[in-house]
């Protein structure tokens, strides 16, 4: 699939009545694992790439290659719009953003997204004037290419302020983000706050505690159009992980094999 079309098709979904679910996968098997269950969109995940290779989120300690690379794999091997978690754009500066944009094209991505965060854990929030900007000139290189997400990360930073979050968000779908997005939403009252406040762009929910027990008709009545997991589908990997290992600690071998077998993920990728 080409990039233009990965575009397309991740465009139309976004275009569709109701909401649709884009999880996120981070390496090829667990890319093929989801698209073989029906899904028609992924997402990479930031933080998933960073544990794998042993380093932190979300503080520039994966460059802008590998993250990259990442998600342009989980394309190739699925034919699937890919959107690429590309955290900050790498970089403080608007041409950072356009710099990570290209990439993200010449990957063949469907989509991606940039935050207003700094990776400076004193200051971690880029100021409104500055974090707009930076989602200008990103959109200026993306529009008609490439769907952009702009992101703000209030929640995650201890700023649990509804009203400058909405005011981002505004000022991010006016300056071109085609899509936008607010991980760490309290409550469906937010989601609702943010949907009308920013409509009709599309609306990002990352799926959290807070939401857990919602379906996707709730969610889409709420006015969010993709639903995404962030890094919940590596984290719930590393639980079961976790689990075998201190029941293997504990002499108890046998439950680790009760895995889908080699083969049958292998069927699932090239050279089969």
């Amino acid at each position: 699939m080409s990039q233009a079309a990965a575009y397309e098709r991740f465009r139309a979904l976004h275009e569709q009545p109701g909401a649709f679910v884009m999880p996120n996968a981070w390496d090829g098997a667990s890319a093929v694992l989801l698209k073989r269950a029906g899904f028609q969109a992924l997402g990479s995940s930031s933080l998933a790439i960073a544990f794998a290779m042993g380093r932190q989120d979300g503080a520039h300690a994966v460059s802008l290659e590998d993250a990259v690379d990442n998600a342009a794999l989980l394309s190739r091997l699925t034919g699937l719009p890919v959107n690429g978690d590309l955290e900050d754009g790498f970089g403080p500066d608007p041409e950072d953003c356009a710099r990570t944009v290209e990439a993200a094209i010449a990957a063949g991505l469907g989509g991606l997204g940039i935050e207003d965060t700094t990776a400076d854990p004193e200051n971690p929030i880029h100021d409104f004037d500055a974090a707009v900007r930076r989602v200008r000139r990103a959109a200026e290189v993306a529009q008609g290419r490439i769907l952009l997400t702009g992101r703000t990360d209030n929640y995650l930073h201890g700023r649990p302020d509804l009203h400058d979050t909405i005011r981002r968000l505004v000022a991010f779908a006016e300056a071109g983000a085609d899509v936008v997005y607010a991980p760490g939403l309290p409550d469906l009252d937010a989601v609702r706050a943010i949907a009308g406040a920013v409509a009709p762009k599309p609306v990002n929910l990352v799926m959290t505690g807070a939401f857990k027990d919602l379906t996707v008709e709730e969610l889409a009545a709420a006015g969010v159009k993709r639903i995404s997991l962030g890094g919940a589908l590596y984290r719930r990997a590393m639980t079961e992980l976790d689990t075998m290992a201190r029941e293997m600690a504990g002499g108890r071998l046998g439950r680790a094999l009760d895995a889908l077998p080699s083969r049958e993920i292998g069927a699932l990728l090239p050279g089969a």
